[in-house]
């Protein structure tokens, strides 16, 4: 009866030899991201610490800068600039709204009725990223070269009236308008927004399709109530890959715009490139990226889904 009332021995600890594996395999993950995590800190941390520090700096090329907390620099910057920052994002939303009107019934084209033929269309939905992107806003100034086809076509629709009447155009110009520079933008910015509409409409089960059917909805009620909805995270992407690389874009402004349809990110450029006014080009730099950060944040908030993809 002593022998069975006696306490059972403790458990020897675990040799340091089975805990070693262990614990390497929970560092695991850690090593994988350690390369990721030091290429945005060289690549992207130090680069956005250096053009904080510059953007409170003054003095000049020739005499050197300082850091003396300049921040007045912010809001003489905003003040001279206010117009083409508000160019900027009407410019990128209008092409973001012809991106989704355009973009979501090729994707859903593509994810619903291409069959056969849906990888030859995702092809040529991708064919603009095999040439340079200079290459293809070069191009637009051919396509809407004033006497073209296009033009020519424009014009016999009376569309350029309309367009010159809202100030997108000017008289039975094309380029160096307003117009170009958003046909420019919603271009190379396309292939963006019809991607993860594709990849979101894709992801649905067809079987709610047939079940809506069955029910008696009409096509236009099941794509209210059950395609929408579904594919709002391919809207969110979509749209969110569209609008902030189109409201700091510079080229198609330069290309296919004039002086009067300059964004933000000519302004940007020549000050970095131009007129060598370093702390003001970065400011500026530092004013896009809070608005864009300030409006996406609305935007997501808004959309009622934050999934990206």
């Amino acid at each position: 009866m002593s022998t069975l009332s006696e306490a059972p021995p403790a458990p020897a600890p675990p040799a340091p030899e089975a805990a070693s594996p262990r614990r390497r395999r929970r560092l695991t993950p850690y090593w994988l991201l350690l390369p990721g995590m030091l290429w945005l800190l060289v690549f992207f941390a130090l680069p956005m610490v250096y053009q904080a520090s510059t953007s409170v700096q003054t003095g000049s090329l020739e005499e050197g800068y300082e850091v003396t907390w300049h921040f007045a620099t912010y809001w003489d910057a905003l003040s001279a600039y206010w117009p083409q920052f508000l160019r900027s994002v009407a410019y990128a939303a209008s092409a973001t709204v012809l991106c989704l009107l355009l973009g979501y019934p090729l994707a859903h084209l593509i994810a619903f009725r291409a069959g056969r033929w849906r990888n030859l269309i995702m092809i040529l939905v991708i064919a603009p990223f095999f040439t340079s992107f200079l290459i293809r806003t070069l191009a637009w100034k051919t396509i809407l070269a004033d006497g073209g086809p296009v033009v020519g076509l424009l014009n016999t629709l009376h569309v350029l009236d309309v367009t010159a009447w809202l100030g997108w155009t000017s008289g039975d110009r094309v380029l160096a308008t307003p117009l170009a520079v958003v046909c420019g933008l919603t271009y190379n910015f396309l292939p963006f927004m019809i991607l993860p509409l594709y990849t979101s409409l894709e992801r649905i089960d067809g079987r709610l399709h047939e079940a809506a059917g069955d029910l008696y909805a009409r096509p236009a009620t099941v794509f209210r109530r059950v395609t929408l909805p579904l594919s709002m995270p391919g809207v969110v992407a979509g749209t969110l890959l569209t609008f902030i690389p189109a409201t700091g874009d510079y080229v198609n402004a330069s290309l296919l715009g004039s002086v009067d349809t300059g964004m933000i990110g000519n302004v940007i450029q020549s000050q970095f490139l131009r007129v060598l006014d370093y702390p003001t080009a970065a400011a500026l730099s530092f004013l896009l990226m809070a608005a864009i950060l300030a409006m996406v944040t609305f935007y997501i908030r808004r959309s009622g889904t934050e999934e990206l993809v």
